[in-house]
């Protein structure tokens, strides 16, 4: 586990026992993304930016809050690169004042794929 600040940096392998422990996973990706790499078996797809860059906070939120139901329910964000989630994670801690946020490390495509971990279309 890597402290990130206000969210935690998860390896494939710590993620994966959080995940044994009941967290959810959000992946955050879009739904293009989603079909070329796979997602991570378990995992909600809730899409935050899209290809411009652009951002539905409200839309996220409504989706988001019907899985993440309080701000003290541990759940784990999941990108391409570990770089919107560290967005979205500040969004979220900061702002929003939730305290239990995890990211995967790398991302699935740096720190899932390329680690040997499987994904599922």
């Amino acid at each position: 586990m890597l402290d990130d600040g206000p969210f935690i940096s998860l390896t494939a392998e710590d993620f994966n026992e959080k995940v044994e422990q009941g967290y959810e996973i959000i992946d955050i990706r879009r739904s293009d993304e989603w079909e070329h790499f796979g997602v991570i078996q378990g995992s909600h797809k809730i899409t935050f930016f899209d290809e411009e860059g652009g951002y539905d906070t409200d839309g996220f939120l409504a989706a988001f809050t019907k899985i993440v139901t309080d701000k003290e329910q541990p759940f784990i964000l999941v990108c391409a690169h570990a770089r919107r989630t560290k967005a979205v994670g500040r969004l979220l801690t900061l702002q929003l004042k939730y305290i239990n946020v995890y990211e995967l490390d790398g991302g699935i495509n740096w720190g899932w794929i390329d680690k040997g971990y499987k994904t599922i279309k």
